[in-house]
């Protein structure tokens, strides 16, 4: 008898100006974990979606325990023991934690009521097990990006799934996180569970895999043993191309005029009396574990946050004060969370282009469409933006796409400062090179630029300057040209002072 429990056989999937999905075939054995690969928009998601009963298949089966079934929907995934944890959190921020957890299958007492108690202990005993302190009783609004992945994690695991997609679930997660997660999954193959995982982070393959599938454009093209498996040759699969190893930003073009400055600057007992300088034509990298503080201090800086004590001054001029007044002083911000901060989801991609920038672009108040809709085409064809058409809903791009178009957004205001906060979060090799490239374009061009990421390499390769940050605090400045990943490191988690 085949140990494969689940085939996608022959899958496609096409939307209007779009084939997702040609021809695709993929399997999952019993206890393994099946790695699935490839650059944003190569069909890796909408595969998962069809699984899930999210999408239907033009084309194709999906066989489960040897059967063919149909899923029309996610609950009758669910009921066949799937479930998915997807890249963009499916969270309803007003509830708690546990509201979340069991969200439309909660526990009920004699009298039909939703049984509380119940519902708080079991969320407990699922957050034990992912040996998290998340408190079942927090609103999901109050959590850093780092938490609510963990959140998702064990929703998905309370539904006691046989088989278990998960969509970058280490994306957000700090190092400890990440071993505490894969710990889980070990567990969780001893279990009986299958896992799908979907990773763009190339280190993690081999170490979390049994086998990984690379998907390129919307097609199969080939399946390793992860034990046996290269990952130039991984990588020259999923783009059909060399990426670059070199470090990216080999000349420092920043003056001596400073556009970004933070004095003394604090915030609750989250930001202590920071201070830091970027200039003109500058990327300085902000490095530190999740829960140093480093999104909240962008938050402040941009002012989503407001500050207790301090300065911050963009080109001399005061800031800091609302994310308004911060366009106004030629500022960007692309926040690691692009779903709540940095897009409007229900609208279309040459909207969330121009909609910082209206009253420059429109003075009068009126809005020329054909003027916008060009201007959109224009950052469209510039970023390689992969949508057919700008009146196309923003939510319809893969996660890349959409970081794109944020981008787009920021320089159409004609920023002359950018926060990049976690700028490739969830984002494939290819489309992380590009947006490398574009980072290092706008320096060049006199744009200032703080980053801040948890992708050691990405700031070794991108940093003029590097900033490490620790439980709220800046605790040591370092050159990018010259320090290490071990130094940044030692730094960031308290082994030198």
């Amino acid at each position: 008898m085949s140990d494969t429990i689940l085939s996608l056989e022959n899958i496609t999937k096409a939307f209007p100006g779009v084939v997702a999905l040609d021809d695709v075939s993929f399997d999952l054995k019993k206890n393994e974990v099946h790695v699935l690969i490839g650059e944003n928009g190569a069909g890796k998601s909408t595969l998962m979606k069809v699984l899930t009963g999210v999408y239907q298949p033009d084309d194709g089966k999906i066989i489960l325990h040897g059967e063919e079934v149909k899923i029309s929907n996610t609950k009758q995934a669910q009921e066949r023991g799937i479930a998915i944890i997807f890249q963009e959190f499916n969270l309803v921020p007003n509830l708690t934690v546990a509201q979340n957890i069991f969200l439309g299958r909660e526990p009920r007492n004699k009298f039909g009521l939703i049984d509380m108690r119940k519902l708080i202990k079991e969320s407990k005993r699922l957050l034990d097990f992912l040996h998290s302190d998340i408190d079942p009783n927090a609103k999901v609004s109050s959590l850093g990006v780092a938490h609510q992945q963990l959140v998702e994690v064990v929703k998905a695991l309370s539904v006691n799934a046989e088989i278990l997609v998960m969509d970058e679930p280490t994306a957000a997660l700090s190092e400890h996180e990440i071993e505490t997660l894969f710990s889980i999954i070990k567990s969780l193959q001893e279990n009986g569970v299958s896992i799908i995982y979907i990773s763009h982070r190339m280190q993690e393959l081999k170490e979390v895999g049994d086998r990984i599938t690379v998907l390129r454009d919307g097609q199969t093209i080939g399946t390793r043993a992860a034990e046996e498996a290269e990952l130039d040759e991984l990588i020259r699969m999923m783009v059909g191309r060399e990426i670059s190893k070199v470090r990216i930003r080999e000349k420092n073009t920043a003056t001596e005029k400073v556009v970004l400055e933070v004095k003394n600057v604090s915030h609750g007992d989250i930001l202590r009396n920071i201070n830091l300088k970027v200039h003109e034509g500058e990327i300085v990298g902000l490095a530190g574990l999740v829960g140093s503080g480093r999104t909240e201090l962008a938050q402040v800086i941009y002012g989503i946050s407001k500050k207790d004590s301090g300065e911050i001054l963009i080109s001399g001029q005061r800031a800091g004060v609302s994310p308004i007044k911060s366009i106004k002083r030629k500022m960007g911000f692309l926040s690691e969370d692009r779903k709540r901060y940095g897009l409007s989801s229900d609208l279309p991609v040459k909207v969330n282009i121009t909609h910082a920038s209206l009253k420059q672009l429109f003075p009068s108040g009126i809005v020329n469409e054909k003027k916008e809709h060009t201007i959109a085409m224009d950052y469209r064809d510039q970023l390689r933006i992969a949508t057919p058409d700008v009146t196309r809903n923003v939510v319809a791009l893969s996660g890349g796409n959409q970081q794109k178009v944020i981008l787009a957004k920021w320089l159409c205001t004609n920023s002359r400062f950018i926060i990049f906060d976690e700028p490739t979060r969830g984002i494939d090799v290819g489309a992380k090179e590009e947006i490398h490239n574009m980072i290092n374009e706008l320096a060049s061009q006199g744009v200032g630029i703080l980053m801040i990421s948890s992708d050691l390499p990405e700031i070794m390769t991108m940093s003029d300057r590097v900033y490490v940050m620790r439980d709220g605090h800046i605790v040591k400045e370092l050159d990018g040209y010259t320090t290490s990943q071990e130094e940044v490191i030692a730094y960031a988690v308290g082994g030198r002072e």
